[in-house]
């Protein structure tokens, strides 16, 4: 296992399979990440609310566009997987 993996684990994904499903699962995992690093970095005190808002804001925008682009949930809801 490298360092790599501990700090950016990923795990497989279990909902239905096709690849633009499997590229936005990536791309959420990647958000969530991103999201756990700047919320360990507001509470530590290196960055501010505000800072942090806007940086998980402008991280939402690129995830929602991502869904978009992919035609993910074209009516505007999450799909779920039936996790098989």
């Amino acid at each position: 296992m490298s360092q790599l993996d501990v700090l950016c684990p990923l795990d497989r994904y279990w909902g239905k399979f096709t690849p633009a499903n499997l590229a936005f699962n990536a791309n959420l995992q990647e958000f969530s990440h991103q999201v756990s690093l700047i919320v360990a970095l507001e509470t530590g005190g290196k960055l501010s609310p505000q800072a942090a808002y806007e940086q998980i804001e402008a991280l939402r925008t690129v995830l929602s566009r991502s869904k978009q682009q992919l035609g993910i949930g074209g009516d505007g809801r999450w799909e779920l997987g039936d996790g098989r």
